[in-house]
Formats: C-alpha cells, structure tokens, sequence
C-alpha cells in the first residue's frame, strides 16, 4: 500500500492503488515563501521557472503510527530539505514498509526509499540523490567544501552505538560525546554551521541526524547533549530556526517555518523506529 499526499496536512492524503501515476498537488517552497533578497532576482526568476516545472516523484517512508505522515527516515528528510532549499516541486508518495507495493521493486530492486525520479530515471541513496541535485541544479549552491564535507559525519553512529548499548562502561556514551566535543571546537572556529555562515548540504545531513539522536536518546536513556558543549546546543538551535530558504531575510521557529516542520518525522515515530535497536 502506499499513500499519495495532495496536500500538506495528513487529511488531505488519500490511498492510491499501486498503478496510480505519482501525481499530487506539488509541494513548492517557491509558490509562497518569504521574502528574498533584492540582490537576486536571476535567482528569482530560476525558483518562478521550477515553481512551473515538472514535479520531481519522490517515494518515501509512511508514518507507522499516523498513516498519511511521512515517516521518521533521516536520510529522507535530508533529500527533501535539499529539494525544498533549491525549490523544486515535487510529488511526496508514502510507502508503508510493511507492506511494500509490487511496483516499489520494479523501480528499485532493493525496495527501499528514498526514491526520486529525475529525468525519468529512479535514483537511490541519499548521498547519490543530492549530489545528483546539486549538479542539475546548482543554484542556490550547497555544496560543502570538499575540507569541512566529513564534519560531524561520525556523530550518527556513535548515537547508534551509545543507543544500543546496554553496559554503562562500554565507552559508547564516551565515544558519542568525544565526537560531539571534536564537532563544537569546529564550530567554535568557524561556525555557527559546518561552512561557516551559510547553511550547506554537510547540515541538511547532519540536522535530521541530530533530530533523531535528541529524541531517542532523550527518551531511552535520558540523555542530552551537555550544556558544556554550547556550541552544539547552539548549533542545532540555529538548525532549528536557521534551515529556511537560504534567500529568507527572517527566520522562524522550528514548529512554524516550512522546511523543517514538513518534512520532520513525529517523535512519537522517531521513538518507535529506533525500538527495534534498542530492544535488539
């Protein structure tokens, strides 16, 4: 089964037979966002083209405890903040894992998501998704330089591997807070984000990241980032208020501005994905 969004609220989703064409109402950041900076109106026009272009087809996780939510993958939520900061248009269809559709294997043998197609091709993979992205459309850049690309990249897991452990004198919690400790003397040096001033395509992989490493840990081990480690806590503030367009002359709360709220998981879903690791 899967669910295809017509909108941006979970009732307005409605359930699509495995042959329906991946066609929704589009999900644009270009058709209302904030304000842009005057100094680009080349920019402008790009994001006015996209807004009337052919969405992308993107196939994702579904919500296991609110059917018609996305599900609480961060390797997606890094694809579709990449999609929203270049503002693309693009078709969401939800894939209930449980019950993947026959037609899910015929466009990625593996069945797994997520999944966009581009120029009538399926590609997979994250990291091969948005760099495929950044190369086709290179505007507004996010490209990290290639220096600063593998900052904080260790962080995830050891999350995972503090998450699972069950001896509290294992060095997991040790090892998670050593490449914590390593990510805010960068940020100290050349923060707030990983390429300084300006949000790069190293913090849209990161940020989710840090998302499900905050709610889990919070509530299976009742852990949270020290508050020695300000620039960390800072940081993902700013992730917070900060992962708008990267044209956005105001910033909002992580509950209100569009890009991260659409396309985070719920923490009840956060929660529930990692049981497994944890009871494993």
């Amino acid at each position: 089964m899967a669910v295809l969004l017509r909108g941006t609220s979970a009732a307005a989703a409605t359930t699509a037979a495995p042959s329906s064409a991946l066609l929704a109402t589009t999900f644009c950041r270009a058709r209302g966002c904030g304000r842009l900076l005057p100094a680009a109106p080349r920019l402008q026009r790009a994001f006015a083209a996209r807004a009337s272009a052919q969405p992308l087809e993107v196939c994702a996780k579904e919500s296991i405890t609110v059917p018609g939510r996305l599900g609480d993958c961060p390797f997606t939520q890094r694809v579709l903040l990449t999609i929203e900061e270049k503002h693309l248009p693009y078709d969401l269809k939800l894939i209930n894992l449980a019950n993947k559709p026959d037609w899910l294997f015929e466009i990625n043998p593996e069945g797994k998501v997520p999944i966009v197609k581009l120029e009538e091709k399926w590609i997979a993979d994250s990291d091969v998704i948005t760099q495929t992205l950044e190369e086709k459309y290179p505007e507004p850049p996010l490209a990290t330089p290639p220096d600063k690309a593998s900052v904080g990249s260790k962080i995830f897991s050891t999350f995972i591997g503090f998450l699972k452990s069950k001896d509290p004198s294992d060095g997991t919690e040790q090892a998670l807070l050593d490449e914590l400790t390593l990510f805010d003397s960068h940020l100290k040096d050349n923060g707030p984000f990983v390429n300084g001033g300006a949000i790069s395509a190293a913090d849209l992989s990161l940020g989710p990241k840090l998302y499900h490493m905050e709610i889990a840990l919070g509530h299976y081990k009742n852990w949270s980032v020290p508050d020695s480690l300000s620039h960390v806590k800072q940081y993902m503030k700013e992730l917070a208020s900060g992962i708008l367009s990267l044209l956005e002359l105001s910033f909002q709360s992580i509950f209100s501005m569009d890009s991260f709220a659409k396309t985070q998981a719920l923490q009840e879903d956060v929660i529930a994905g990692w049981r497994p690791k944890v009871m494993g």
